[in-house]
């Protein structure tokens, strides 16, 4: 028994020298193709490739395409390959302000790249919304000319309404942004024309003051000359006033000529309308009144009434204009 024991315990210890002999050969192996970089960290799998190959039946496709093709009148497919519709001038011009609104905003900034409107994510969604209209565009007006040599009759509806993308609440936001933007655009340009007319008009003033001074020390200088009798006309004290142009004078003659006939031409105004010797005997302008004794007195009536006094001096003056 003894024996058996013994003989048992040599071959278990034989085969847990093997066990440990294997496990340290494969910790070895691990670590020299880690070293050499066959092996990444993590779980390290082996997996079987399974390629898959694919195949272009391009006859299979072209029959199953004929099989479930469905040859209908283009009136019922309404399907349509067009071109995009030439682009509207304001949109055009439109778009170009901002490339260039755009292209003053990034020049500033040197980290940025140069500036390319075609790469620009900021105007791509102007430019894609635009391409969508004009695809658009382009689609109705080739469908109409089909529809009208087709000879079916078309009416355009007076009020269409389509579902949106996003909500009324949210449009009313982004306009009352755009709004806000273009006020205070509006300001700003306001603000920059007012300071822009203050600068000319200080300068004018400026100029102005500048010119009143030298024709002032020029007048002093003149002064100067003719004291010490350097100079000896006064011409120099004369007011020389540009000469007018021809409808200017016109004007003030015309003006002159009104106010002559008004005022007259000075001189004495008192007793201007006293009587004289020959305006007393002057009778050329008298009317003899006529006789109020037989239009009045007739049978059975009563004479005429004395007019009143605003109505008689009505009279005289339409007397004296004819």
């Amino acid at each position: 028994m003894k024996v058996k024991r013994a003989v048992n315990n040599v071959t278990e210890a034989s085969d847990s020298f093997d066990s440990n002999s294997e496990y340290n050969s494969s910790d070895e192996e691990l670590q020299e193709a880690y070293a050499k970089g066959l092996l990444k960290p993590g779980l390290n799998v082996v997996l079987e490739e399974n390629k898959k190959v694919y195949k272009n039946c391009v006859t299979l496709m072209k029959q199953k395409l004929e099989a479930i093709k469905l040859n209908l009148p283009w009136i019922e497919r309404l399907d349509m390959v067009t071109t995009p519709a030439p682009l509207a001038p304001e949109l055009a011009l439109e778009m170009q302000e901002q490339e260039v609104r755009r292209a003053k905003q990034l020049k500033g900034n040197k980290k940025l790249p140069q500036y390319n409107p075609v790469e620009d994510p900021v105007l791509n969604d102007f430019r894609r919304e635009t391409m969508f209209h004009r695809q658009a565009q382009g689609a109705v007006m080739d469908g109409i000319a089909r529809l009208k040599k087709l000879n079916i009759p078309t009416t355009r509806p007076d009020d269409y309404f389509a579902e949106m993308a996003k909500s009324d609440s949210h449009m009313q936001k982004v306009r009352k942004c755009l709004m806000r933007k273009q006020t205070v655009a509006q300001l700003s340009e306001k603000v920059r024309q007012q300071r822009q007319q203050r600068k000319v008009a200080k300068q004018m003033q400026v100029e102005a003051t500048l010119r009143k001074h030298a024709e002032k020390k020029k007048l002093q200088e003149e002064v100067k000359k003719y004291r010490k009798g350097v100079r000896k006309d006064l011409d120099f004290l004369e007011d020389k006033k540009k000469p007018q142009g021809k409808g200017m004078q016109s004007k003030v003659s015309a003006k002159r000529k009104m106010r002559d006939s008004k005022y007259g031409f000075g001189g004495k105004k008192r007793g201007s309308k006293r009587n004289t010797s020959s305006s007393s005997a002057d009778v050329s302008e008298y009317k003899r009144p006529k006789s109020m004794g037989k239009d009045s007195k007739k049978k059975g009536g009563k004479p005429k009434q004395r007019l009143g006094k605003n109505r008689r001096i009505q009279m005289k003056a339409k007397k004296r204009r004819q």
